[in-house]
C-alpha cells in the first residue's frame, strides 16, 4: 500500500472550476451547480484503495449528516482506467450505490481536475467555503487502515462545523495520506 500525502493547495484558493460526467446520474455537471449553499467538500476518492475503502461509512455518513445544513459533497475519481480497471465509470456507479453515496461520485478522464487542484492521494479532501474558497485540505481524520483509530471524521467534521458557525477554520491542518492518484503515463 503506498503512503502518499497530499499536496496541500495554499487555504483561499478558489475552487477550480470543472465540468464532469456524474457516473450515478450518467450527466454530464459542473461544479456551479453542485456546490452547497454554506460551502462544498471535494474529495478525491476511488473504488480500489484501502484508504478510500476504509473511510467509505464515514464519508457516506458525514454526507448525509452536512448535506442537510447546507454543504455539498462531490467525489472524484481521477486514476487512469486502463491500467486500474477496477476504477472505471460503470464500476463506480456500482460502487456509489454499495457505499450509499448521496453525492455525485464524477469521472475526471483527462485529470485536469485531479491537476487543477492538485490532488496527489486517495482519499484527498477539499473544504470550500460558500465563496468557493479554500478553507481546508488534508485529512478526514487520524484513523488508518490497520492503525487501530476509530473513524470520527474529526477533522473535516471540526472544519465543516467551524463553516457552518461562521468561524475561521483551524489552519493547523494535517495532510491526507493515501494510495497515490494512477497518473496516465506514469
Amino acid at each position: 500500500m503506498a503512503r502518499t500525502p497530499s499536496n496541500m493547495l495554499p487555504l483561499g484558493t478558489k475552487a477550480p472550476d470543472f465540468e464532469l460526467l456524474d457516473t450515478v446520474s450518467d450527466k454530464k455537471v459542473a461544479l456551479n451547480d453542485i456546490k452547497g449553499e454554506k460551502g462544498t467538500v471535494i474529495m478525491f476518492i476511488c473504488n480500489h484503495c484501502p484508504f478510500v475503502i476504509h473511510v467509505n461509512p464515514q464519508i457516506a455518513k458525514l454526507a448525509k449528516e452536512y448535506q442537510k445544513k447546507g454543504i455539498a459533497f462531490v467525489a472524484i475519481s481521477s486514476n487512469d482506467v486502463e491500467n486500474y480497471p477496477q476504477d472505471a465509470p460503470h464500476l463506480m456507479k456500482e460502487k456509489a450505490m454499495e457505499e450509499d453515496y448521496t453525492f455525485p461520485y464524477l469521472y475526471d478522464e483527462t485529470q485536469e481536475v485531479a491537476k487543477a487542484y492538485d490532488a496527489a492521494c486517495t482519499p484527498d479532501f477539499y473544504l470550500f467555503n460558500s465563496e468557493m474558497a479554500l478553507v481546508y485540505r488534508g485529512q478526514l481524520d487520524d484513523s488508518r487502515p490497520g492503525n487501530g483509530l476509530p473513524l470520527s471524521g474529526a477533522d473535516l467534521k471540526n472544519a465543516m462545523d467551524a463553516v457552518l458557525d461562521g468561524k475561521e477554520v483551524d489552519p493547523d491542518q494535517k495532510p491526507s495520506l493515501g494510495c497515490n492518484i494512477k497518473w496516465i503515463n506514469n
